[in-house]
């Protein structure tokens, strides 16, 4: 699928528990980042990774989310997103029960798989439930998704450009395509298809470094 894109018609506790940032334009295209509480880095093992995939492609398949680009990073996950045009669904609800769903089943992967960090992991995690009322037991994610309104495509290819380079930045990879977890591979070679299917982005730009 090509893009579909709209124009947009006590301090350090509120931090994790209060929403600053809103969804200004719920059927635009939004750039979103969600990050793990106290930037642990959950996502250095690869079955929490795998949560946060099958959770995007069920959004896509039942919840008409468009996903057009991603990187699951060790502590965050950057995305740009846009609901499809017969969506019943709001984007921030979408992704309200993302995080909800991807935190009950890593709390439920953390109790029941092999985890050498399981004890830190869930003190870590409850520590930060107590600052926030609505979770009783564990928070993995921030409230927060510091959503930014994509107005033109200049502004969305610089995100992907961004989005994609994370790996490169954090010295994993050389090449952003070579890095699983992300759409980049999906842009080079100009497939939807992968460990995640996506909806790729309308290319006008042909230079890779762009992109």
């Amino acid at each position: 699928m090509t893009l579909i894109y709209n124009p947009p018609t006590f301090p350090f506790l509120k931090y994790f528990t209060m929403g600053r940032y809103r969804i200004e334009d719920q059927q635009g295209l939004n750039f979103v980042t969600c990050t793990v509480v106290g930037w642990i880095d959950i996502f250095s093992r690869q079955n929490y990774r795998d949560i946060v995939i099958e959770s995007l492609a069920y959004c896509r398949e039942h919840k008409g989310l468009l996903v057009f680009v991603y990187v699951v990073m060790s502590n965050h996950v950057h995305l740009v997103l846009q609901t499809a045009p017969d969506s019943p669904n709001l984007l921030s609800d979408i992704l309200r029960d993302f995080k909800k769903f991807t935190a009950h089943r890593i709390i439920e992967t953390i109790l029941k798989e092999p985890e050498s960090r399981r004890d830190w992991l869930l003190h870590m995690f409850k520590f930060y439930a107590n600052f926030n009322c609505n979770n009783r037991n564990y928070q993995i994610w921030l409230q927060d998704n510091h959503p930014i309104t994509l107005y033109s495509e200049k502004v969305i290819w610089e995100k992907a450009d961004y989005i994609h380079n994370n790996p490169v930045r954090a010295g994993i990879v050389r090449k952003p395509e070579d890095y699983l977890y992300s759409s980049a591979a999906n842009y080079k070679e100009q497939r939807s298809d992968g460990i995640l299917e996506i909806d790729l982005l309308n290319t006008w730009w042909t230079d890779w470094g762009k992109v």
